[in-house]
């Protein structure tokens, strides 16, 4: 088994059992993994023999607060899930600072790093996702960075100094996230999109049109329907030239124009391969002993780049493992967010279908805005801005299907019951 040279640490405090166990090996320890190490060990916890492996040099945290870490609201330490003690305290083997180089399927191993290698009866693949580089000239000069994990946090850190000029690529939610972290650091920062809205998966015309003006308050220039075409400089970034020959200076530029599942270590392994790790409704792969979740798993066609649907496939496949009946059978996808303190909320149908009626709450100086997409009287699809109370009914009308009872409790909210009269 031919394998790399990385510097990895085992941190392994498992008491010794004569019970015999399966070797469960997990690739991957971010927030999947650990969600499913959390629910399999609460279902089964003497089962198996875990190991899990991770790529970066510390275990699992919060992904979701990286913005926040950016621009300085938080330090690392709120990041943080869990501390070695609770692995060992789990019975869990946990190695960082190593990823897999090899699945030998042949011999059922793992191969991490110059000379170690993992048996396995059962193989977990949590390998996420890798951030999407423009195939553009310039993007491998020096300032140019991706915004994906802790370690990019520090390069952006480290090139946004005073009076820096910062470009975001992308207007979706991590570069809506990058662009308020840069400017709460005081960077001058402009964010560009192809589209001709923000958040075009999430929000209609209207709502992105109050996310704009929000950012823009926070002092970040949004600029729509700019395709870039290069980035120039001697040595490292100096501008940025987009498709309509605009040239806009730069010291840096944050690619985050999306992600693509990481699957070079599954198709390596000759694993059924989609767009994604081809799953199942119990998260099993082509391999009957192999199961993938996550990011980097791709699950009737669909794959799902938040992090609910993550949590839902961990909790399946936990359930599974443990020897309980599990199913996965989608997730209907939701955003809630805050961009530059307004909240915003969207899920299911976004943009109004021939077949459907919008109802239409707007209220511009307040930064108010409510739609309600509903179609013989079922609610289909929902984007607030402003104001998000009623999420937690329309997700679960929208999933379940239900008849909606009364709208007016989903458009200005539940009414709190009066007192009977004496």
């Amino acid at each position: 088994m031919a394998t790399s040279s990385i510097d990895l640490r085992v941190h392994d405090a498992r008491a010794e059992t004569s019970l015999p166990r399966e070797r469960l090996v997990v690739i991957g320890n971010g927030m999947a993994s650990l969600r499913f190490l959390e629910r399999l060990t609460e279902g089964c916890p003497d089962r198996y023999d875990v190991t899990c492996v991770g790529a970066e040099p510390r275990a699992a945290y919060n992904r979701v607060l990286l913005s926040s870490l950016l621009g300085g609201e938080v330090d690392e330490a709120a990041c943080e899930f869990r501390d070695l003690d609770w692995y060992a305290a789990h019975g869990i083997r946990l190695i960082t600072g190593a990823p897999v180089t090899e699945i030998d399927r042949a011999n059922a191993l793992v191969g991490v790093g110059e000379t170690h290698v993992l048996p396995y009866d059962k193989l977990v693949l949590a390998v996420g996702s890798v951030p999407i580089r423009l195939s553009k000239p310039g993007i491998d000069l020096p300032g140019v960075i991706t915004f994906r994990d802790l370690a990019d946090v520090a390069a952006i850190r480290r090139a946004a100094v005073q009076h820096a000029r910062a470009i975001v690529i992308g207007g979706g939610l991590l570069g809506l996230e990058a662009a308020v972290g840069l400017a709460r650091l005081g960077v001058d920062t402009t964010l560009l999109h192809v589209m001709d809205r923000l958040m075009e998966r999430q929000l209609d015309h209207h709502a992105a049109g109050l996310v704009k003006r929000a950012m823009e308050a926070r002092g970040v220039k949004v600029i729509l329907q700019a395709d870039t075409a290069r980035v120039e400089g001697d040595g490292r970034v100096e501008r940025l030239v987009l498709a309509d020959g605009t040239v806009l200076a730069a010291d840096l530029v944050v690619m985050s124009v999306g992600v693509r599942p990481s699957v070079a270590l599954a198709q390596a392994a000759g694993l059924s391969i989609g767009r994604g790790i081809t799953v199942d409704d119990r998260m099993t792969t082509s391999d009957p002993g192999i199961f993938a979740l996550g990011e980097c798993a791709e699950h009737r066609g669909m794959i799902y780049g938040l992090v609910e649907p993550a949590y839902e496939h961990a909790d399946t496949l936990a359930r599974h493992l443990a020897g309980q009946p599990a199913e996965y059978r989608g997730t209907a996808l939701s955003t809630s967010l805050k961009v530059s303190g307004l909240p915003v909320f969207s899920a299911g149908i976004v943009d109004t279908p021939d077949d459907a009626e919008a109802i239409v709450l707007s209220d511009p100086g307040a930064g108010l805005y409510r739609k309600l997409l509903v179609r013989e009287d079922r609610l289909i699809g929902a984007v607030f801005v402003g104001d998000i109370a009623e999420q937690g009914a329309c997700k679960g009308l929208i999933r379940s299907g239900d008849p909606i009872e009364n709208v007016d409790d989903l458009m200005f909210g539940r009414t709190a019951p009066q007192p009977l009269a004496a």
